[in-house]
């Protein structure tokens, strides 16, 4: 009746989802009566769906109508951004089988000193996405507060050895601005210094970001003369102004000593 097996009965029973109407003391035998059918049902649809048992708990528990559907929803939207993860892994394999490698165009670029309000703090790769939005959600608000307009993209610097060794000098998220910012929190003023860059422009996913930095990486140590400093990508199409990720624009600067007008 309701497509379990014996055993999923037993370990709902277990983990106190579905609890046997009555147990049978000599055999072990669970009796279940014919109301708790629904329940068994409920129990397995939303297993299909891809739904933790103690979260299936949480929603057979629910006092009322709302708060059931607020964890049903909030489900939706973890499975959503599954799917978004997984979308951006099926088209970088594709690119990978599909795409042949193109010869990178680069610019060069000096860029001259500039004010900024940042957060810098070590970061490790794993936490490097979520620290990420969580930064540069805190410089918007910082800014919304204190009435302050940018005057360039979100930026952030990167320690050269950072994604080689997954650590090193701190990640700093930053947002130039022409005027001082009070800080608070983890915010502070900086001013981000003078550079000569050879740039590479990404177009789609961070997924595939590792190709640009690869191709940007070869021409740079063939055709430029690298120097010490921080990596910095200026986010010019990001997720805070579009959810497609295919529309993403990040420009990959690399440190260089430039030697000619016209390399």
């Amino acid at each position: 009746m309701t497509h379990l097996s014996v055993k999923a009965l037993r370990h709902y029973h277990d983990v106190g989802l579905l609890e046997p109407a009555d147990i049978d003391p000599a055999s072990g035998y669970r009796f279940y009566e014919p109301s708790q059918v629904p329940i068994a049902q409920v129990i397995r649809r939303f297993r299909d769906l891809g739904m933790p048992l103690h979260e299936i708990k949480e929603v057979l528990q629910a006092p009322d109508l709302t708060a059931r559907n607020q964890l049903v929803v909030a489900h939706l939207q973890r499975m959503e951004s599954r799917l978004v993860e997984t979308q951006s892994v099926v088209a970088s394999l594709r690119a990978l089988l599909e795409r042949p490698s193109a010869p990178i165009a680069v610019e060069h670029r000096s860029v001259g000193p500039v004010r900024a309000l940042t957060i810098s703090e070590q970061v490790t790769m794993r936490d490097l996405d979520t620290w990420w939005d969580d930064a540069f959600h805190e410089l918007d608000t910082a800014l919304t507060t204190a009435e302050v307009q940018p005057i360039g993209a979100r930026a952030a610097l990167y320690s050269t050895d950072y994604f080689a060794l997954e650590k090193g000098g701190p990640v700093v998220a930053y947002i130039p601005v022409a005027e001082e910012v009070n800080s608070g929190g983890r915010t502070r003023m900086l001013e981000i210094p003078a550079a000569e860059l050879a740039v590479a422009v990404h177009r789609g996913t961070f997924a595939d970001l590792d190709r640009t930095y690869g191709a940007l990486g070869i021409y740079v140590a063939e055709r430029e003369i690298g120097v010490d400093g921080p990596i910095r990508e200026y986010y010019l199409v990001s997720a805070f102004d579009t959810h497609d990720q295919t529309r993403h624009v990040t420009e990959v600067c690399w440190p260089v000593f430039q030697t000619t007008s016209s390399p």
